[in-house]
């Protein structure tokens, strides 16, 4: 795919951000779409995004849990941009009507002390580098209609990201064995998915390994202050206007997220 091209892929998922339509699968409009076609699209909607105002403040890996792979059917992580604006304090009103088809995943946030830079990044390394660790709510969205996405869709869309609310509570993660911290989700006082942090990657710092390095050779470095999403501990949970969400994990607390009713 020619730059051109990639350009024209990249503005098809722009104005789904601007009209609130989602578009058909890019998939289907160019058929020899290729992985890295896909994040040429991702960072040509970034660098327009940055040109406009925005500023990267971390960045999010998918697809990472086998309850995701199952849903989204596929098998391979991948990782998107998390930009200013996306951020939403927990409890506060989010206004679902930014989003066009969101849904939530329970996740453990990484804040980093010091900048992360692959390739060879090892799991020492990676943990010597986090300052704390926060419960967190990952609100994924497509611009993709009905969420008919393959691997290269949700790439080239971002890695399907939405918004991110953090939890308040702030744990060092010498605190907690993140392979064994569960996690239960409530979305209007019910229970409605369990899981916990082995699923992802068999532990979400393995996550962060995986980002550092497969950013080093595109000569993206992690910095000090960013954030970084692993994936979640449980298959995504749709939620509608008026939904309130809590997660909970086991040794770092909850987070909140409360949608603005219709």
């Amino acid at each position: 795919m020619d730059a051109q091209t990639r350009r024209l892929a990249a503005d098809l998922l722009l104005s789904a951000y601007e009209t609130g339509a989602p578009v058909e699968p890019l998939t289907e409009k160019f058929a020899d779409l290729t992985v890295e076609d896909a994040y040429g699209i991702q960072l040509a909607q970034v660098e327009q995004w940055c040109a406009r105002g925005a500023r990267v403040k971390g960045h999010k890996v998918g697809l990472t849990s086998a309850a995701m792979q199952r849903q989204m059917g596929v098998d391979t992580p991948d990782f998107g941009h998390l930009l200013d604006s996306m951020f939403f304090l927990e409890n506060l009103p989010i206004p679902v009507g930014r989003f066009l088809q969101p849904r939530v995943e329970p996740e453990v946030a990484f804040v980093l002390k010091s900048p992360l830079a692959g390739p060879g990044v090892t799991a020492a390394e990676a943990a010597a580098a986090v300052d704390f660790v926060l419960p967190a709510l990952e609100i994924i969205d497509s611009r993709i209609r009905d969420w008919r996405i393959t691997l290269v869709d949700t790439i080239a869309d971002n890695a399907s990201s939405g918004g991110v609310v953090l939890g308040s509570r702030p744990t060092p993660l010498s605190a907690v064995d993140l392979r064994l911290a569960g996690c239960t989700v409530h979305r209007g006082g019910e229970v409605v998915a369990t899981g916990a942090g082995g699923a992802v990657l068999g532990s979400p710092l393995n996550a962060l390994v995986w980002l550092a390095n497969t950013l080093g050779p595109l000569g993206v470095s992690l910095e000090a202050g960013q954030v970084v999403l692993p994936g979640s501990v449980t298959a995504a949970v749709p939620v509608a206007a008026g939904d309130v969400v809590t997660a909970t994990f086991a040794g770092l607390g909850s987070v909140t997220a409360v949608f603005e009713g219709a």
